[in-house]
């Protein structure tokens, strides 16, 4: 769990994130696994925000068993496919969780 101040301090690209996820129709589930990703592994540079936050809602929706394809949550994050497909694994497996293996 993060505190209020890191949510504060994320708080244009939570928003962004909740866009994305609306677009995407995701569960409340599918939601905060995305949000509990992003706020683990925020990079410093902006340009790299929307990738990572792409990426923790491709991964938050697969765990919380709403998965979507890459290129859907691509789309709707205004992100290349590639940017999630880079960094999705890396994500989970620095959360603590295995990646499948699919």
């Amino acid at each position: 769990m993060h505190n209020a101040r890191e949510r504060i301090a994320h708080g244009e690209w939570l928003d962004e994130l909740d866009r994305a996820a609306d677009r995407l129709d995701l569960s409340a589930d599918a939601r905060s696994v995305a949000v509990d990703l992003f706020l683990s592994d925020v990079p410093e540079a902006d340009r790299s925000k929307r990738a990572v936050l792409a990426a923790s809602l491709y991964a938050g929706a697969l765990i919380a068993g709403d998965g979507r394809s890459q290129g859907t949550v691509a789309a709707a994050a205004e992100v290349s496919r590639l940017s999630i497909q880079s960094r999705w694994k890396e994500l989970l497996a620095d959360a603590g969780l295995e990646p499948p293996s699919w």
